[in-house]
């Protein structure tokens, strides 16, 4: 396989750049109380900063979010989502950066592409706002629909699967027919399988090692593990052992990133980008020795 085929291979998402390879999110989190990094960019120069920092470290795309999604987590009002979020859209996107927001919010996404945002990443894929969907419709700018089964707060409980990769796949697929039915053009979706969100460790393991069931639902695929909890219970070894904290997770993040890039996602989403992006590389390079 040639790196052209790949890219083809990949999917193209309107309004998007189109990159040769699996693209790089960086992820800015502008929250005191991401389970990642929750703090350390709550400030909206040192936010643009780290936003700029990951673009030189190789992200094609800064996902900028102003609500913590972790397991158990309370939602902010939307005035300090917008607070938190839009000066850094701006920022970024006044840089030249291309910049996504990830927000669950129509208000939020509305101001952020207002602002230079040119993806809106709704981690509930439409369902927490009814005014979501038209929303993003009228501003013309690329969606991602993630598999969502319920808020932070409680969506430990939802984690239940009999069999979890033809679950997730049917769950998306209804949902990308409400999104198109809604007015959002198929060409500008993009899908997540929601790595972490209602899920156990052996459920996101499951899905990394199906992507090919999830592209075959037609759209480009967005993998976003990093640093999740899966990840560190793979790192402890046993149920017993503590999993390492979240920021010592980005050498197994990369692992996973290569096996995105390798099984034809259309981008990763990652906290630290310099692994990751040479992990995408090489897993380019590969593909091109075929």
């Amino acid at each position: 396989m040639n790196t052209m085929r790949g890219a083809a291979a990949r999917g193209r998402v309107v309004g998007l750049p189109e990159w040769d390879r699996c693209a790089v999110m960086g992820v800015v989190n502008v929250t005191p109380d991401s389970f990642s990094d929750g703090g350390r960019w709550f400030d909206t120069t040192a936010a643009v900063k780290r936003g700029l920092d990951l673009v030189a470290q190789g992200a094609d795309l800064v996902d900028v979010g102003g609500e913590s999604t972790r397991p158990g987590a309370t939602r902010v009002d939307a005035d300090e989502e917008l607070r938190r979020v839009v000066p850094v859209v701006r920022g970024l996107a006044s840089e030249g950066v291309t910049v996504s927001v990830d927000t669950m919010r129509a208000a939020v996404a509305e101001r952020a592409v207002a602002a230079g945002a040119t993806l809106v990443n709704d981690v509930s894929g439409g369902l927490a706002d009814p005014g979501m969907i038209p929303a993003v419709a009228d501003t013309g700018v690329p969606f991602v629909v993630m598999h969502w089964r319920g808020f932070s707060a409680d969506m430990n409980s939802r984690a239940v699967y009999s069999d979890v990769v033809a679950e997730v796949t049917a769950e998306l697929r209804a949902r990308m027919d409400a999104v198109i039915d809604g007015g959002i053009a198929p060409e500008r979706l993009v899908i997540d399988p929601g790595l972490g969100f209602a899920k156990q460790a052996e459920h996101d393991l499951a899905l990394v090692a199906h992507l090919a069931e999830l592209r075959a639902l037609g759209r480009p695929v967005l993998v976003a593990a990093s640093r999740k909890r899966f990840l560190g219970r793979i790192l402890a070894g046993t149920a017993e052992a503590a999993p390492p904290p979240a920021r010592e997770r980005d050498a197994a993040t990369a692992a996973v990133s290569a096996i995105a890039a390798h099984e034809g996602a259309w981008a990763v989403r990652v906290h630290e980008v310099r692994a990751t992006a040479d992990a995408v590389r090489v897993a380019r390079a590969v593909e091109a020795a075929r």
